[in-house]
């Protein structure tokens, strides 16, 4: 992790070299290309060395878009940030970037002190997210190694799994600019509804145990949000119909990051997380996604998820709108203002909504 402090500027225009050059010349080391084929070159043969890529669009020999798809295809974009740098800021240069792996793009003429922020923050996030990895991997070798009991090695194993939990959820904030009580207050309210779905509703099957785990699950339900574009992620108005199609991709891409955390996929953690990840905006009438699932084809763990996620965002102040009260909360939710909810799961909510807001927000 310590070799990765070098940004490599791509661009044909010496100005622009220099202005950006200028611009981090504090915080890392800077290595320059001038078209695609050099860039291209000094990638793959500094490829550990490197923090980010600034990447203009118009170049000779090989444009922006040419060196993304070598990238892309080679699985480099995973592993290193790349930032469009281009005057032609047209919605589908923008959407075409991003699509292709992109992760932000930055329009010219440039203002140092603002790039600086944006590039930094998503090289922080990558690196985090490398050394989680790194983490883990010691962690489950030091745990197998360790392991003289298959009990003893289960209940570590799942030690392991619930820390990874926590930091990933902390990530998820990070991006999102939430409060670190968002993910708090889902666990919270999750466990409220499916204590009372478990008392009123005794057909879903739920038993105590498993409670806690589905309430650790229930704080990733936004991981897929990590790979959202800042532009979109925290855009204060509405979002454009292209720009709400990538930001519905998180529920996939969320599971994409589960899928590739090492040994955790035999564990019931593992299971929950997944389900919830995936349908945590799928809704009772079939009009939800990913996967457009209907009534109780959609698990009650992802139906609570869904319904403590949706109020805490009414009564929570977001980037694009302001706080709504308890009560115009829990009446647009009623009338189905923010999707169609399980019958059985909106009598729960009605029985504890006043408990809902009196424990967790009334003391903010």
């Amino acid at each position: 992790m310590q070799g990765r402090n070098t940004i490599l500027i791509v661009d044909d225009q010496e100005v622009n070299r220099m202005i950006l050059a200028e611009t981090f010349r504090e915080q890392y080391k800077l290595a320059e290309a001038i078209n695609g084929e050099e860039a291209l070159q000094y990638i793959y043969d500094h490829e550990d060395e490197l923090a980010a890529i600034l990447l203009d669009i118009v170049m000779p020999k090989l444009d922006g878009f040419q060196v993304m798809e070598r990238l892309e295809a080679d699985g480099i974009v995973r592993r290193i940030p790349v930032f469009f740098i281009t005057a032609a800021d047209s919605h589908d240069t923008i959407i075409r970037g991003y699509n292709m792996g992109v992760v932000d793009v930055i329009s010219k003429p440039f203002f140092p002190e603002f790039i600086q922020r944006r590039i930094g923050n998503v090289v922080e996030l990558y690196q985090t997210r490398e050394k989680l990895k790194d983490i883990v991997d010691r962690q489950v070798v030091e745990l197998q190694k360790q392991a003289d009991k298959l009990k003893k090695q289960a209940d570590e194993l799942q030690h392991v799994n619930s820390s990874i939990i926590e930091m990933l959820s902390t990530i998820i904030e990070f991006r999102d600019c939430e409060s670190g009580e968002h993910v708090k207050r889902i666990r919270d309210i999750t466990s409220m509804l499916l204590d009372c779905v478990t008392k009123f509703y005794p057909e879903y099957q739920i038993e105590e145990e498993q409670i806690p785990l589905l309430c650790d699950a229930a704080v990733m339900h936004d991981v897929g949000k990590i790979s959202i574009p800042d532009s979109i992620l925290k855009k204060p108005g509405r979002l454009t119909k292209e720009e709400f199609e990538l930001m519905k991709e998180h529920t996939i891409k969320g599971c994409d990051i589960l899928d590739s955390i090492p040994n955790i996929k035999d564990s019931e953690l593992y299971k929950y997380c997944y389900d919830i990840c995936r349908h945590h905006h799928e809704r009772w009438d079939g009009n939800g996604y990913p996967d457009r699932l209907k009534g109780d084809e959609i698990s009650i763990q992802a139906q609570v998820v869904s319904l403590a996620d949706v109020y805490d965002a009414l009564v929570s102040e977001r980037v694009y709108k302001s706080a709504y009260s308890h009560e115009k909360a829990v009446q647009m939710i009623l009338n189905e203002e923010c999707g169609v909810f399980n019958p059985k799961l909106l009598t729960c909510f009605q029985k504890i909504a006043d408990q809902i807001n009196l424990s967790l927000y009334k003391q903010q």
